[in-house]
């Protein structure tokens, strides 16, 4: 269960704009093509961007033909270029920046030495996301007790990693651990990743799965069929403030009310403690087809009737139970155990 591959120096990712009525695989040629797939969200959720994107420099690096002594200007160009694609999910800055660093840290080897130095961090990157969705699935899943429904928004399982999840390796985890389990996926509009992704992802690994329409997620909690919730995230601020998929607020203010456990799920690199709180998160707004049409074929609202499409939205810290980490679970006070944890 994949969604990229780095086999033989080439680049290759499962266009998830085309799931789940088929699983396409398309290869990644030039940093262009990983711009427009990650834009065109082909390639989507937090982690699994950040390391797409760090092979992406290493198929940029390795097909330059400049001259040597530009090498750094133009890797820095590049490097720039690919993380204005996203603004929210902090995962790609944060692998670019690391990749940035390590170009910085032996630039005074040849271009060959630093292309190889390039190619080594990026599969340093992915191999580290495959260990650290595992450390968060055998935290995460004593929290899942035999029987729990559990309710999850948009997509955080392999789709979203370069392992098997954040929120749904706790739910794999549990599986896999003997307990008894039944996720009910919101299908998050307006792109649905939860039908079309998350359905499909868990359906595959043989996960008893309900799809529901967002706006039933509340109904399930009052009559008692939903034990907790577990979503991924794109960015937390230093107080624990949450930036993830449109919608998720909206599941966390029902879960408060109805008394049910709310936790996130996401590794050491969703973090951005330069951010105080989600006020400073910024909020990637798309275009307005994506609410106007289903997945751009049928239309169901007025072509030019005006659109408010923000991609995310940020859940406060006082609305989250615990914070599920590749470093452990983080409780409330979030502000103080953030930065003993993580900082």
């Amino acid at each position: 269960m994949k969604a990229l591959k780095f086999i033989h120096n080439r680049l290759f990712y499962i266009d998830q704009t085309q799931l789940p009525a088929q699983e396409v695989w398309k290869e990644c040629h030039a940093i262009q093509d990983g711009w427009q797939a990650i834009k065109r969200l082909e390639v989507r959720g937090a982690p699994l961007i950040g390391v797409f994107a760090a092979y992406c420099m290493y198929i940029w690096a390795k097909d330059f033909s400049g001259k040597e002594r530009d090498f750094k200007k133009q890797f820095l160009k590049a490097a720039q270029y690919l993380r204005a694609c996203r603004p929210t999910a902090v995962n790609l800055a944060w692998a670019l920046n690391r990749v940035v660093s390590e170009v910085k840290a032996n630039q005074s080897k040849t271009v060959k030495e630093i292309i190889n130095v390039i190619l080594d961090t990026a599969c340093a990157i992915h191999q580290e996301d495959i260990l650290l969705c595992s450390n968060i699935g055998r935290f995460g899943a004593g929290l899942i007790n035999n029987g729990d429904n559990i309710l999850t928004h948009c997509n955080a399982g392999f789709l979203a990693t370069g392992g098997i999840g954040t929120a749904l390796a706790v739910i794999y985890t549990a599986a896999r651990n003997g307990k008894k389990i039944h996720v009910y996926a919101d299908e998050t509009r307006p792109l649905l990743q939860g039908a079309r992704l998350t359905a499909w992802e868990l359906s595959k690994a043989k996960v008893p799965v309900t799809a529901i329409c967002d706006n039933m997620a509340a109904v399930l909690m009052a009559k008692g069929k939903i034990d907790k919730i577990i979503t991924g995230a794109d960015r937390i601020a230093a107080n624990g403030d949450t930036a993830n998929k449109i919608g998720t607020y909206s599941v966390a203010v029902n879960a408060k009310y109805h008394k049910i456990p709310f936790y996130i799920a996401a590794p050491f690199s969703t973090f951005d403690l330069s951010i105080a709180s989600g006020e400073d998160i910024p909020i990637e707004e798309r275009d307005g087809e994506e609410v106007r049409t289903v997945l751009g074929k049928a239309s169901i609202a007025p072509k030019k009737v005006k659109v408010f499409n923000p991609a995310f939205d940020v859940t406060p810290h006082e609305l989250i139970a615990g914070i599920v980490t590749d470093k452990g679970i983080i409780y409330p006070p979030f502000q103080k155990n953030i930065k003993k944890l993580i900082g």
